[in-house]
C-alpha cells in the first residue's frame, strides 16, 4: 500500500489507517492530508489508528504535525482508536501529542469534532458532551 485513503464526509475528512505506518507512507499521508484540507475546506479531520499496533517517535511527530497543520488551516483534528500499548509507547517516548484531541472510537470522535466545530462557529456549547 503506497497511500492511505482520505475520505470526505461533508465538511470532515476521515482517515482510517489499516497498516503500520512506515516513514515514506507517513510523510505521504501528512502531505496528502494537508492538501486535501486546503482543497476541500474541511473543518475537521478524524484519524482512526485502531489497527496501528506499533508507533515510534517519528510517527508520533507526524500525528502532532498533522494536528498543527490542520489547525493552521482552520480544521480540528481528532485521533481515535488508540490501543493501550500505543498510548504507553507515546508516553514513554515523551511525546504528549499536544494539540491532538483523542476519543475512544469513531462515533465519539465524530461527536467531539462536531462539538468543537459548533463551538468555534456558533460560540456556545449546548452542554451535550460525552
Amino acid at each position: 500500500m503506497d497511500k492511505i485513503p482520505i475520505l470526505r464526509m461533508g465538511d470532515l475528512l476521515l482517515v482510517t489507517i489499516q497498516v503500520d505506518l512506515y516513514d515514506r507512507i507517513a510523510e505521504a499521508l501528512e502531505a496528502d492530508l494537508v492538501q486535501m484540507i486546503n482543497k476541500t475546506g474541511a473543518q475537521g479531520v478524524l484519524i482512526d489508528i485502531s489497527a496501528v499496533s506499533i508507533i515510534d517517535s517519528f510517527m508520533g511527530r507526524i500525528i502532532g504535525n498533522i494536528a498543527t497543520m490542520s489547525k493552521v488551516l482552520d480544521a480540528e483534528t481528532v485521533v481515535v482508536g488508540m490501543q493501550p500499548a500505543v498510548a504507553i509507547t507515546l508516553v514513554e517516548l515523551g511525546l504528549p501529542l499536544n494539540g491532538v484531541l483523542t476519543a475512544l472510537n469513531v462515533e465519539k470522535g465524530m461527536t467531539l469534532l462536531r462539538t468543537k466545530i459548533d463551538i468555534k462557529y456558533n460560540g456556545s456549547d449546548d452542554g451535550n458532551t460525552e
